[in-house]
């Protein structure tokens, strides 16, 4: 299992990248919202040598504006992953099953170069979901032990921890795996 995590404006632009593979950086929400950090946390992860990925964390309705926002915000590189964080907004909404699908496939369609994921937590993905549509891959949170979320579903990413810091893993041989993946190989 290859290690990572995932980063927003909570954490320091200068976060730890000792025995990390990947860094996941959240970089916009809604049609409003950009991570104050985004570029310093984004070259601190490239600096490092990481597999980069950015996510939205998505709200209901304007999907195309949402998109679009998203992909004019998050850097646009070559083996980058773009991912749409699903779950209750601070208002106790979410996006359909039919928003959040439209939405990947919006992304996908902007960024056709990149992978595009899909982050929803355990309970989302057990009852709230209907259509299992995850994009180019599912990464999902259950804090449980790492690599061992409890679902059925073929997953690419475990976010497994929020203490300290969300931690995550991938489901990749190794880094050069991960790569060749995150390229659309």
């Amino acid at each position: 299992m290859l290690r990572g995590i995932d980063v927003s404006a909570y954490q320091s632009s200068s976060y730890s990248t000792d025995g990390l593979s990947f860094v996941f950086i959240k970089a916009t929400e809604g049609r409003s919202y950009v991570n104050p950090k985004l570029t310093a946390q984004t070259k601190h992860g490239r600096d490092a040598g990481l597999v980069v990925g950015f996510y939205h964390f998505l709200w209901p309705g304007n999907l195309q504006a949402q998109a679009e926002y998203f992909v004019k915000h998050a850097p646009e590189k070559a083996g980058d992953i773009l991912a749409v964080d699903w779950e209750r907004t601070s208002e106790g909404t979410h996006a359909s099953n039919a928003e959040k699908d439209h939405f990947i496939r919006i992304v996908k369609d902007l960024r056709p170069n990149n992978q595009v994921v899909l982050y929803a937590n355990r309970d989302f993905w057990l009852n709230v979901d209907t259509t299992s549509y995850a994009g180019d891959g599912l990464w999902i949170a259950d804090y449980v032990t790492a690599g061992k979320p409890r679902i059925q579903a073929k997953w690419r990413f475990h976010q497994y921890t929020s203490d300290p810091l969300d931690k995550d893993v991938a489901n990749f041989a190794d880094k050069a795996a991960l790569k060749k993946w995150a390229a659309g190989a």
